[in-house]
């Protein structure tokens, strides 16, 4: 592995690229842009290094750039090796002062994945002026009084990732096969199914309602902040952690969220005391529900996703969503729920939150 780096140092991205949309095809939809060509059509998609398919028209970029979307809640960071075709909302990254070499991308495109994540959301857009502005912390030296990017550390450590990377995959692959369980997973071998509404199991609240933008960000390190939650997908649906708001007790730790607008029905127990934000529900247990129990049902409601599809909104019909559980009697089977997730891979480990 790469020495262990001694300075760390602030640069403002907006010093190091000039960020600016890609070119595209502005009078061509993507339907007509992709003819099953060779060269790749970037869009503004979290997946597939952003491709989104391929062309036979001439590409619109030379390659070699990092490209982002404006439209999304990050992990879009994507570096694009070969020429491509742009498309609306992408954004391109051109190297101000030098060109980046594949390696020193990467580097980057991890650390601008780290520091903007929970940052942006649906009503907080990550805009190339916000990107511009971020300050990031990178490898550097001294040269002629002053400190400069060490591209050459960037350039190192990633090689010796790459020349690692089979040997940390093998450790990876035989850790991860190690069953926490001398008999194995739990089959779901529960005969008796039960539906029960929501509104039967909890109690549905309407969260706080605070908007981040009235919020005071801040950062791990301020022990007296909480999380900010929102209705997104990502990151156990935590946006930003916040500084305490007067007159504003934040909402208990071990409540479950669940998102009634934005990523609809994205559903998550919350270990710490949070804030939230708007079209944000919160599930007060009506019975005595383990930690593991709560898990379980999380993951039955999250199942119903599918029924939110095009637009449809969670907000007058979650009370009323049905969610099929395991009975024992007339009541949840809440031992077996408890089980079956304390059986799954290092379920063991999720100990007795409640």
């Amino acid at each position: 592995m790469a020495e262990k780096i001694v300075n760390w140092k602030t640069f403002l991205i907006g010093n190091l690229f000039e960020i600016k949309p890609t070119k595209s095809y502005a009078n061509l939809s993507k339907e007509e842009i992709i003819d099953g060509g060779t060269i790749p059509l970037v869009l503004n998609s979290s997946v597939n290094n952003g491709i989104g398919g391929y062309s036979t028209l001439s590409p619109t970029e030379k390659g070699g750039i990092i490209t982002f979307s404006d439209t999304t809640d990050g992990n879009t960071f994507f570096y694009q090796p070969r020429p491509f075709i742009g498309f609306s909302h992408v954004q391109g990254m051109y190297p101000r002062n030098r060109e980046w070499s594949e390696n020193e991308c990467l580097f980057l495109i991890t650390l601008l994945t780290f520091v903007t994540r929970g940052r942006y959301n649906y009503g907080r857009k990550m805009t190339r002026t916000n990107i511009s502005n971020t300050k990031i912390l990178l490898p550097a030296k001294l040269k002629n009084n002053r400190y400069i990017v060490d591209f050459e550390y960037m350039n190192r450590y990633v090689d010796d990732i790459k020349n690692e990377e089979n040997h940390t995959f093998g450790s990876l692959k035989t850790a991860i096969s190690i069953d926490n369980k001398k008999n194995g997973n739990k089959e779901l071998e529960v005969r008796t199914w039960a539906k029960y509404t929501i509104s039967e199991l909890f109690e549905v609240r309407y969260g706080i309602n605070i908007d981040l933008n009235k919020c005071e960000e801040t950062d791990e390190a301020d022990q007296e902040a909480v999380n900010y939650v929102s209705r997104t997908s990502e990151n156990n649906g935590v946006t930003a952690r916040v500084k305490l708001i007067e007159g504003k007790e934040p909402q208990a730790a071990g409540l479950i969220t669940c998102a009634g607008g934005g990523s609809v029905l994205s559903t998550f127990l919350q270990e710490e005391p949070f804030y939230s934000g708007r079209d944000l529900y919160l599930l007060i247990p009506k019975y005595s529900m383990s930690r593991r129990a709560k898990l379980f049902i999380i993951t039955i409601i999250e199942a119903n996703k599918y029924r939110y599809n095009y637009g449809r909104q969670a907000n007058i019909t979650l009370p009323n969503l049905e969610l099929n559980l395991p009975i024992k009697g007339s009541c949840p089977d809440w031992d077996f729920m408890d089980s079956y997730i304390s059986n799954l891979p290092y379920g063991d480990k999720l100990g007795d939150f409640t």
